[in-house]
């Protein structure tokens, strides 16, 4: 063995046990953070906009296109899922963090499993994928808010 390659090894030595000292440490942070996050979630839901009857039912007809890739405690989901609540938009949340199918579809179809991540489906079938809470903020708002009356 070189000694070039003997020191880079001992080198990494100390990351390598730090690695699950580390892990531990986000997990335990998410598990003690996630519950008080869903629980501001909760308490400062947004008041939804009212619509009359037909126009509420055109929205949810083209909320049938949509899908949102998301992590439950996720900020940026957070803040997604609050502007979802605020246009009283139905849309299908997908769980990209506990299932499986749902993560490799959005892998599969976005390049990434970045989330928030936005699915829309294009009335002649194309599938295009929107990533970044500030773009599915305001593609929501621009394609919905002017409904909201």
């Amino acid at each position: 063995m070189s000694t070039t390659s003997a020191v880079a090894r001992h080198q990494a030595l100390p990351f390598t046990l730090m690695k699950p000292v580390i892990r531990t440490f986000f997990k335990t942070l998410r598990l003690v953070l996630g519950p008080v996050m869903l629980l501001k979630e909760r308490l400062t839901q947004p008041k939804g906009v009212q619509r009359n009857a037909a126009a509420q039912a055109a929205v949810d007809m083209q909320c049938q296109n949509l899908a949102l890739y998301q992590f439950n405690t996720c900020p940026f989901c957070i803040k997604v899922r609050q502007e979802m609540r605020r246009l009283s938009l139905p849309i299908e949340k997908r769980d990209a963090q506990h299932h499986v199918a749902n993560r490799d579809e959005l892998h599969q179809g976005s390049g990434a499993t970045k989330v928030p991540c936005l699915k829309i489906t294009e009335a002649n079938g194309q599938t295009r994928w929107l990533q970044d809470s500030k773009a599915i903020v305001a593609y929501l708002r621009e394609r919905f808010a002017t409904s909201a009356a």
